[in-house]
């Protein structure tokens, strides 16, 4: 596993032999960060097969369009979020808050196959997909059990080290946000992977459920 810097946000490249998966890309532009760190692992980005999006926020899939188009690598998204990103402007007025203001700028991908709750990418041992809406309808976390880390998009956040609730601004749904931590508190986690933030190791799981209580 390695964390790469993209535009606006830290990706995750799983390798697996001649394959990667991309977790989360970015926004638009970040292949030309994307490229020179798969060069120094000896890899391209034609090698990047899969491309998981943690959910729809413009940092996360902007840069889907243009690696995917690169690579080939097939896109995987939520049908929650694919389907809160064809919202329409009528929609944004009626319920004009962040989230589907967000979701109206933002380019969904032109082809995205579906993830849901109890899928399982044949990477790492087998990394299992949870459906943990809140942040955004459609947000997804991935859990190895093998390697006891999850990877947790903007789902958490971390604040003066600490462990902490997602951003309120951004999340559409705390409470649910709240539900889907508690989730995450009864896996056996030793790593919690941010998007923004440097890895937890120090108590990743009492930390989940001190959120989650």
């Amino acid at each position: 596993m390695h964390a790469v810097r993209l535009i606006g946000a830290q990706a995750y490249l799983l390798v697996d032999g001649d394959e990667i998966t991309l977790v989360d890309a970015g926004h638009a532009g970040s292949a030309r960060m994307l490229r020179p760190y798969l060069a120094r692992i000896g890899r391209s980005l034609e090698h990047i097969t899969r491309i998981v999006c943690t959910h729809g926020h413009p940092d996360h899939i902007g840069g889907v369009h243009e690696i995917a188009a690169l690579s080939g690598a097939e896109v995987l998204l939520h049908p929650a979020d694919a389907e809160r990103l064809r919202i329409r402007f009528r929609e944004v007025i009626a319920n004009f808050s962040p989230g589907p203001i967000v979701a109206l700028l933002t380019r969904a991908p032109s082809h995205a196959n579906p993830i849901d709750e109890g899928d399982e990418l044949p990477v790492l041992g087998g990394l299992r997909i949870l459906h943990t809406p809140g942040h955004t309808p459609g947000s997804v976390c991935l859990y190895s059990p093998r390697d006891r880390f999850v990877i947790v998009g903007d789902l958490l956040q971390r604040v003066k080290g600490k462990v902490t609730l997602p951003n309120a601004f951004f999340t559409d749904d705390m409470a649910l946000a709240r539900r889907s931590i508690g989730r995450l508190a009864g896996l056996d986690v030793e790593t919690i992977l941010f998007s923004h933030y440097a890895p937890y190791r120090d108590g990743a799981r009492e930390a989940l459920r001190a959120l989650a209580n």
